[in-house]
């Protein structure tokens, strides 16, 4: 829509973005009047794209296309009528809508090293300031990147880009009209970082070497394609390319090794760009060959008139290699030979003996192999016949231990249930240490009763006893349990073990478990008890204790579980311990409540919030205050480390708004922030005075502007403040106007303006590197105008 003013309706204001439509009409009492217009003062005849239109009573000024030239103020006088308005044109900053579209859809891609140019060309009033952010902070100057703007362009250039720079970007053009934002994305594209380490060794054997590693942390902005191993033998200076793996598996196998032979291995990552650095081993020695300990003795688990079938377990050491298979040999009972049953190595542990002579007794062993070789034999089986089976005794029952003391065990036991018509000739009472899967006999000759004492045992030692059925058919199946012999064990007074890992304060965030293990030592059994501020602890709370150490565990900490806790050992004989710790609960701080803001002194706001919820739990809470000057301005810490609940800020500028925010912390963290919605404002207050002029016949008192103090350079450090005054003279009092670099600063909020008795002054709260330029100040009145400049320069802290 067109902007209106009805100068008669008191619409006194037009605001039209340049190139726009703009139109002023004023409503007459009578047709006949027909009014004129006035520009600035100067009355308009004709004006370059202005149109003059009457209407009956309506006479109106129309823009067809907003210009520079067309701003000003305008009256209307046309019979009892006499009205204005002014016109302001809007000139804010633009980019090609071709060009914006190009740069916001799609990323820009570079490639490590190179140089990357962003460039914008603008339009619009000036004059225009440009400013590059990246991650929200400002980008300036340095060794590899470069802000430049002309007055049509912004360019940001980066002389060597790496992966650092990926990222979003912003350029902020900012003129008197308004605010243009574009939102840039960087992409750097670089070869992988080197894999993740450390190299691990899965398995080094005589044969082969497994590693493992992790994939790279940064791909360089395009995936991973593969992985490169490489080896390198002690010794010597040239690497040896092994091969290469996919890039979904992240370990790699190589047979090429020998015996003991020390090696280092790298990998390296490759993406589209290239290969990444290398991730190095350390010394892996590939290990000797050695051959496998020998097996348990082989079982039997059934026999017939010509076959039997044997069972076996692996031996307990397999050697440096996998074990192959097992050699399987038999012999008569009471012969000293023994001959082979397979010719070649058996992968199973079980075998079915065949072409055996019935009624015969046999025995059987085994001996593992692996790359090293044939191993150790196994002992013996027992004897079995070749002969179809026949009912042995069934299992004895109810075995246990009747009494033990330091060097024996009495066993006592029953008959078989189920005898199937086989009498119980005798029982054969075996044994094993707990470390051992040997079974040796206790007795030359077979029990005869349902007890026996088993003797010349270690006092505490454990061990596995077993009891068979023995009759004419052969054995039954056995009873095992397990025992040892008994001992009186010392007295050893209650202690707590308490060492670095055992903590006398403990702070645990509220949500997380609390787990505190503390080992003991004490004969006999002590007992243990847990105490929290004295009393039992809560029911949520639990206790175990095992093997020497005791454990405390919440799963879920609450506030209410902070406080001292204590261990204590008891032995029933009168010797006790305790141990006792400190829990502090604690968590990321609730936000401060609402914010009240008042002018207690004038030109000063006191900040007064209410207390955040943790202040009830938490002893080293604290409180942070910050402010910012406009909805969209960055924060700034005004004061941290605030163990009330109320600030007072002092510098204060009349006109200006301001937000303020208010954050708890602890050391776990900062909590969410409370912060003011409507900006705080101490109005800016103008010095009244009047002058009555003395009046002198024939005398005209008019008399241009003059400066009778010019503008001075100044030099101010940056963060500091800026005062630029001058004095001016003139009849009727001057207007005072500001300029920095051309641009008008009178509706800028950063800068506060003062003219006291022609006493002019300027002031810069803060300055930056941006403040930096050449300032001017005009006095205007009827009668003439004046101008005075000087240069701001800004230097940095030392």
């Amino acid at each position: 829509s067109v902007p209106r003013c009805y100068l008669n309706k008191q619409l006194a204001t037009v605001r039209v973005l340049k190139g726009d439509p703009a139109e002023l009409s004023c409503t007459v009492s009578k047709d006949s009047v027909t009014g004129t217009w006035f520009k600035d003062g100067l009355k308009l005849t004709s004006m370059d794209g202005v149109v003059f239109e009457k209407k009956g009573l309506v006479h109106k000024l129309i823009i067809n296309k907003a210009e520079d030239i067309h701003a000003g103020k305008y009256r209307f006088e046309g019979g009892d009528v006499k009205t204005e308005a002014s016109i302001f044109v809007e000139d804010p900053p633009q980019v090609d809508k071709v060009l914006l579209k190009n740069l916001t859809s799609v990323p820009t891609v570079a490639k490590a090293g190179e140089g990357v140019k962003l460039q914008i060309p603008f339009e619009g009033r000036g004059p225009i300031r440009a400013t590059w952010l990246k991650d929200r902070m400002e980008l300036g100057d340095d060794t590899r990147i470069r802000v430049d703007k002309t007055d049509t362009c912004t360019t940001l250039s980066i002389s060597s880009c790496d992966r650092r720079d990926c990222g979003d970007y912003k350029v902020r053009l900012k003129n008197d009209s308004g605010v243009l934002e574009i939102n840039l994305k960087l992409m750097v594209i670089d070869k992988p970082q080197p894999p993740a380490g450390p190299i691990k060794i899965v398995e080094s054997s005589a044969n082969n070497i497994t590693i493992q590693w992790k994939p790279p942390k940064d791909d360089g902005g395009k995936p991973v394609q593969r992985y490169l191993v490489e080896r390198q033998q002690m010794g010597r200076n040239n690497w040896e390319t092994l091969g290469e793996t996919p890039r979904s598996c992240t370990s790699f196998t190589t047979s090429k090794v020998e015996e003991e032979m020390s090696y280092y291995f790298r990998v390296r990552a490759m993406n589209a760009e290239g290969a990444s650095d290398a991730l190095e081993s350390g010394e892996v020695k590939a290990a000797g060959k050695a051959s496998p300990g020998a097996p348990a003795p082989p079982e039997i688990i059934s026999a017939s008139k010509d076959t039997i079938t044997i069972s076996w377990k692996a031996p307990r050491k397999t050697g440096t290699s996998q074990i192959m298979g097992y050699i399987v040999q038999k012999r008569k009972k009471g012969t000293v030979t023994w001959l082979p049953v397979t010719n070649v190595p058996v992968k199973d542990k079980k075998l079915k003996v065949t072409s055996l002579k019935k009624g015969v007794q046999y025995e059987f062993r085994v001996a593992a192999v692996n790359a090293a070789g044939t191993g150790q034999p196994s002992d013996p089986s027992e004897p079995a016949f070749a002969q179809d089976p026949t009912k042995s005794p069934g299992q004895v029952q109810d075995l246990k231990v009747s009494s033990s003391d330091s060097t024996s065990v009495t066993l006592t036991w029953n008959k078989p249930e189920v005898q199937d018509g086989n009498d119980v000739k005798g029982y054969e009472v075996e044994m094993r240490p707990s470390n051992s899967l040997s079974w040796t006999k206790c007795f030359t000759l077979p029990a005869e009763s349902t007890s026996c004492r088993v003797q010349g045992l270690r006092a505490g030692e454990k061990m596995f006893l077993r009891v068979r059925a023995l009759g004419d058919s052969g054995s039954g199946e056995a009873s095992e349990l397990e025992a040892s012999a008994g001992v009186a064990a010392p007295v050893v007074s209650p202690r707590l073990l308490i060492d670095d890992t055992v903590k006398s304060f403990l702070v645990i965030k509220a949500g997380d478990p609390i787990r505190v293990k503390i080992p003991f030592e004490g004969s006999p059994e002590p007992v243990v008890t847990w105490l929290k501020d004295g009393v039992p602890l809560p029911s949520r709370a639990a206790v175990s204790t095992e093997d020497g150490s005791t454990q405390l565990l919440l799963r879920a900490a609450e506030f209410s579980d902070s406080g001292t806790y204590t261990v204590e050992l008891g032995n029933g004989l009168g010797k006790r311990e305790t141990f006792s710790f400190q829990v502090q609960i604690t968590d990321i701080p609730q936000p401060p409540g609402a914010i009240r803001l008042d002018e207690n002194v004038p030109n000063t706001v006191t900040v007064t919030w209410e207390p955040s919820a943790s202040e009830k739990w938490e002893k080293n809470l604290y409180y942070t205050v910050l402010k910012r000057e406009s909805q969209k301005g960055l924060w700034h810490v005004l004061e941290d480390l605030i163990y009330n609940n109320k600030f007072t800020f002092t510098r204060v500028v009349p006109g200006r708004d301001y937000y303020f925010r208010v954050v708890a912390k602890n050391d776990l963290g900062a909590s969410d922030p409370s912060e003011t919605v409507q900006p705080w404002r101490i109005r800016k207050t103008k010095a009244e005075f009047r002058v009555k002029a003395q009046k002198y016949r024939g005398v005209n008192q008019n008399q241009p502007p003059r400066f009778l103090v010019p503008l001075k350079p100044h030099v101010v450090v940056t963060g500091s403040e800026c005062h630029m005054s001058c004095a001016v003279g003139g009849h009727p009092r001057p207007k005072i106007t500001w300029y920095k670099d051309g641009r008008d600063l009178s509706r800028d909020p950063n800068y506060f303006c003062t003219n006291d008795f022609g006493v002019c002054c300027l002031v810069l709260l803060g300055v930056t590197k941006q403040d930096e330029g050449e300032y001017m100040v005009e006095a205007r009145n009827e009668v003439g105008r004046a101008f005075s400049k000087a240069f701001l320069a800004i230097r940095g802290n030392a």
